[in-house]
């Protein structure tokens, strides 16, 4: 159990930043899509980043090289994406008192049409960026840092500083490999898949959830009011 040391700070001043693939999304769909378009080797780069001899940029990179197909069967795939039908509910509530965005180390275009095709509101996207390409599709880093511990194509840490301010408390809504670092800065954090035997192991408390029903069960018994601001996202 999280002991949450309420200060008396409004809710205006919480920041729920959710991960998209196997969190707001039901499957990971870069997985997915890579299943679909792309030969079997991809699955031998995802072990070597899994392993930890390549860098997140650079397993994304060799990945969706890979994947052959028109633009058209891509765009389809997409709007195929099958979302949490719980997130809406707890999208409403938890925007009446709090900032929400989705930060994902997948790709921009792939979320903004699944988020169209489901009729969710308009959610700010911070994402790798997609690019078309003849027979297929490539990636740009808009949001890479250079200090980003974990190699990732956008560093959640450094958005989650950059909209958190001097005074929002940043909460976590996870699953993976790439919420591990944002995961022990983070305020609180709600996790699921391997990103819970990480906080165990490291120590860092935690929500366990399956879906956003979970997560909206344990906001709605929030005082909204915010634990003190963790060292690590100090500016």
């Amino acid at each position: 159990m999280i002991a949450l040391n309420f200060l008396g700070l409004n809710g205006q001043h919480m920041l729920f930043l959710i991960d998209f693939d196997g969190t707001l999304s039901v499957h990971d769909t870069v997985d997915a899509m890579l299943e679909r378009f792309a030969g079997p080797e991809w699955e031998e780069v995802e072990q070597e980043w899994l392993d930890g001899h390549i860098t997140a940029v650079e397993c994304m990179q060799k990945q969706l090289r890979m994947v052959k197909s028109d633009h058209v069967t891509i765009e389809n795939f997409f709007r195929g994406i099958q979302l949490d039908a719980s997130f809406l509910p707890f999208y409403k509530h938890v925007s009446q008192f709090a900032s929400v965005a989705i930060v994902s180390d997948g790709l921009d275009h792939a979320i903004k049409v699944a988020i169209k095709n489901a009729e969710l509101p308009e959610v700010p996207v911070y994402a790798n960026k997609l690019h078309f390409v003849p027979d297929g599709i490539d990636i740009s880093w808009p949001h890479k840092n250079a200090a980003c511990v974990g190699g990732n194509g956008v560093c959640k840490c450094a958005v989650a500083r950059d909209l958190s301010g001097s005074d929002k408390r940043v909460i976590l809504v996870g699953d993976g490999k790439s919420d591990e670092c944002l995961a022990r800065q983070a305020d609180i954090v709600f996790a699921k898949g391997s990103l819970i035997k990480f906080c165990e192991k490291n120590d860092i408390p935690h929500f366990k959830f399956q879906t956003f029903a979970d997560v909206l069960s344990k906001v709605r018994a929030w005082p909204y009011k915010v634990p003190p601001r963790r060292a690590g996202l100090s500016a």
